[in-house]
């Protein structure tokens, strides 16, 4: 025991004596002091006795789609954080399919007691789902914050990406290298998110290129969020003479990458690709990728201190906080194959 006493004062750089006061709740200790005895047992690989351990301010349940596509795990990871730092245990309940809807895991986290609830991508992003079930939790006084989606139905806080300005980033990217095809490889039609990105990407491609509806309309193929999902919308576009294809998430950007090679193109020589999201680990692919970055950590702390509001009281307005993207350009565009002609000619 003395020698345990002796490595923490050293490791807080304080008397033996001192570091007795604080293990046995003894008063007389400045705040600060009984700090550093507390961070010296935790760095030492001590326990705390348990009268000194912090009271967790309340469960706050997270529930995510699965966490395949990257950019999930990264959010949850930025929300837990800034959870545990106000005090709060983060509870993540994942959807996976064929497993637990999101209302029997909104169900199993009220009747744990949480604090309250955030729900990344959810049926909120749902068009066709009804937004009932979100009242009903209201009325249970429950406090939650949605990301990722948007309906004038809920009364609630919304944390967003900028999908509209997204698409305009790219288009205009690919634009400026020459490309005049470009496609968009997106999700099923009934989500808010894509509803966005296509409304995004028909303006900026009317702006850019003077495309009207129906030839925008041409350009955009819906799939699934998968690897599978991006190869099959991008060997469509491919087939309809697209020399470059905006993804909806970077996972459909590496299915149509695969898309673009087994048709014995190149890319980027031949075929641009950009994707959503710059999950990680997403610029060590080959090519890396260029990609529209989602301000996750900006998004995750903002839903977390909104959540904390409501559950403090001071509930935030019913309405929606907007995060503007940003195109992270790397190796997988390129000029458009026929600039590349112009150019040696």
């Amino acid at each position: 025991m003395t020698a345990r006493l002796a490595d923490i004062a050293a490791q807080a750089g304080v008397s033996e004596a001192t570091v007795s006061r604080v293990l046995n709740g003894k008063p007389g200790v400045a705040a600060g002091t009984r700090e550093s005895v507390l961070a010296a047992l935790d760095v030492l690989g001590y326990e705390r006795p348990v009268r000194l351990r912090q009271r967790s301010a309340g469960l706050v349940g997270l529930i995510t789609p699965e966490l395949d596509n990257p950019i999930f795990p990264a959010l949850a990871q930025v929300i837990g954080q800034a959870l545990t730092r106000q005090g709060y245990t983060p509870v993540l309940a994942t959807q996976t399919p064929g497993g637990s809807t999101e209302d029997e895991l909104t169900e199993m986290l009220v009747d744990r007691g949480v604090s309250g609830i955030i729900f990344v991508s959810g049926l909120h992003a749902d068009t066709t789902a009804d937004m009932g079930r979100y009242e009903q939790l209201r009325g249970q006084g429950v406090p939650y914050v949605l990301i990722n989606g948007f309906s004038d139905k809920v009364r609630a806080p919304f944390v967003s990406p900028d999908d509209r300005a997204a698409m305009h980033l790219a288009v205009t990217h690919l634009t400026a290298l020459g490309h005049s095809r470009i496609g968009l490889a997106v999700g099923p039609k009934r989500f808010v998110p894509v509803l966005r990105k296509i409304e995004g990407f028909r303006l900026a491609v009317k702006e850019r290129l003077g495309l009207d509806e129906a030839e925008a309309e041409e350009l955009i193929q819906h799939s699934l969020y998968t690897l599978e999902g991006g190869q099959a919308a991008a060997a469509a576009l491919i087939g309809r003479g697209c020399t470059a294809v905006v993804c909806a998430s970077d996972m459909m950007a590496l299915g149509a990458i695969r898309a673009a090679r087994q048709q014995g193109l190149r890319v980027p020589q031949d075929v641009s690709v950009v994707g959503f999201d710059d999950s990680p680990l997403i610029a060590f692919t080959d090519p890396p990728l260029t990609t529209i970055r989602q301000p996750v950590q900006a998004m995750g702390q903002a839903a977390v201190r909104t959540l904390l509001e409501e559950i403090g009281g001071t509930p935030a307005p019913h309405s929606e906080f907007v995060f503007l993207p940003e195109l992270v350009v790397r190796g997988s565009t390129a000029s458009g194959p026929g600039q590349r002609r112009g150019g040696a000619g």
